[in-house]
């Protein structure tokens, strides 16, 4: 089996095993709601930046078709998005084997930073190989649009303009930057920000050469004023941040804020009970190649 060495971190290989599969988080550097479609899904435009805080995964070949999962940090979910990225792939190839998922995680949960979809993407790489698969990337994708928005980009692998409800990514080049990103304490449930009435939905259309001016200070989040309602934590990072002379935006549905920094030691030690890191962002994922392009 050859693997597309790419840049980052290097998973080690066996005859029927992944160990140390990175998961990258996300940032969205601006998230605009446009509309909301007859289904309810909404309409969007945001860039999404991958980072270098990841979650990691080890991934083993079994045969005997079950799908199991094991945690080495905190408790997930029993049918989280990892073991349902498994049986989809299974499901739709008839495939007979199966799988022991390890995760490692490192990425804060309802933090709006994509963990959870990050994992997944990872996961439909990794057994796309192990079980002898040679599904397409476009394959891929369409099979793990259903179980999260953000699972395409994380597939895609590359720095993005996202549009519609997260399904339309078009490459784009973002200048390498540090983060310094923080979750509070409290988390928040990314449909308890979508559904909420108050939510601004009718953000004009923006381009991709207008937020090329000032890729870093661009647009807003359209979710944030929401989100710091049901979790004030959001407001206090904020706050908290602005002491240093840092704008913090939210990312994503939240609770993570973040804020671009030229120097590691920018701010001090947070709250206790906060999360905490100085980012780099990627170029692209550090499994880049792991699926054909073609159709």
């Amino acid at each position: 089996m050859s693997i597309n060495r790419s840049s980052g971190p290097t998973p080690e290989e066996t005859m029927n095993a992944f160990f140390d599969l990175p998961a990258p988080a996300k940032l969205n550097l601006f998230l605009h709601i446009l509309g909301r479609r007859s289904d309810g899904y909404h309409l969007l435009q945001s860039v999404f930046v991958l980072i270098d805080w990841c979650d990691t995964l080890h991934i083993e070949r079994t045969t005997d078709g079950r799908i199991q999962r094991k945690d080495l940090g905190w408790a997930l979910p029993v049918d989280d998005l990892t073991v349902r990225a498994a049986r989809v792939l299974q499901s739709a190839t008839g495939c007979t084997l199966g799988a022991t998922i390890t995760v490692n995680k490192r990425i804060p949960a309802q933090a709006g930073m994509g963990g959870g979809s990050s994992d997944a993407a990872t996961c439909l790489l990794a057994l796309n190989r192990l079980w002898d698969l040679n599904l397409s990337l476009k394959q891929l994708i369409a099979l793990g649009l259903p179980l999260g928005a953000d699972i395409p980009f994380f597939l895609r692998g590359t720095n993005a303009w996202v549009e519609g409800v997260g399904e339309k990514i078009q490459p784009i080049h973002v200048p390498r930057q540090r983060f310094v990103v923080v979750k509070p304490t409290q988390g928040i449930p990314t449909k308890d920000v979508f559904l909420h009435p108050e939510l601004k939905r009718d953000t004009g259309h923006a381009i991709i050469e207008d937020f090329a001016v000032d890729p870093f200070g661009f647009g807003c989040n359209d979710l944030q004023p929401i989100a710091e309602r049901l979790c004030p934590s959001v407001r206090e990072v904020t706050l908290w941040l602005r002491k240093y002379g840092l704008n913090g935006r939210m990312t994503g549905s939240g609770s993570a804020v973040f804020a671009p920094v030229a120097l590691a030691g920018c701010v001090g030690d947070p709250p206790q009970g906060w999360s905490m890191r100085v980012c780099s962002s990627l170029d692209s994922h550090p499994l880049t190649g792991w699926a054909s392009s073609d159709d």
